[in-house]
């Protein structure tokens, strides 16, 4: 499992034209099912995002977790994440996770996030989403 974490001022995830989801200040999390992955990889990502400290406390320092300054998280299903590009010039996804098993672990990610006591919504599996944000610092970390 593969999340990108930016930290946000806002996002908000479109389908067909219609704003689906929307957050104001936390993370848009772009996250990746692997074939390899299990529920215990989901409960281990979601534990260490909700309690990452990559906000500014009153001394500017990244001190502060998602919980400490009361934001959001909008997780958007990603399985490009899993691109390989070793060979040739058009990415394979083989490592990806089938779009089933995807899917599910990604639903179950979303209510962990939840369980570890953080507000979520979350983008359409499957559709093609028009994902907007305004990244905040920038600030990006990556947990696989």
């Amino acid at each position: 499992m593969k999340a990108v974490i930016q930290r946000v001022s806002r996002a908000s995830v479109t389908v067909d034209g219609e704003k689906i989801a929307a957050i104001e200040g936390g993370y848009l999390v772009l996250l990746g099912v692997g074939q390899q992955d299990d529920r215990s990889v989901a409960d281990r990502i979601a534990k260490k995002m909700a309690n990452l400290r990559i906000f500014e406390d009153e001394n500017g320092k990244t001190n502060l977790s998602i919980k400490d300054v009361g934001g959001s998280v909008l997780v958007v299903s990603q399985f490009t994440l899993y691109a390989d590009t070793s060979h040739g010039n058009r990415p394979g996804f083989t490592l990806a996770a089938k779009p089933d098993m995807a899917e599910e672990l990604y639903l179950y990610f979303v209510e962990k996030c939840r369980e570890n006591g953080l507000s979520v919504c979350h983008g359409q599996f499957g559709a093609h989403m028009t994902v907007e944000l305004v990244n905040d610092g920038p600030f990006t970390v990556i947990l696989e």
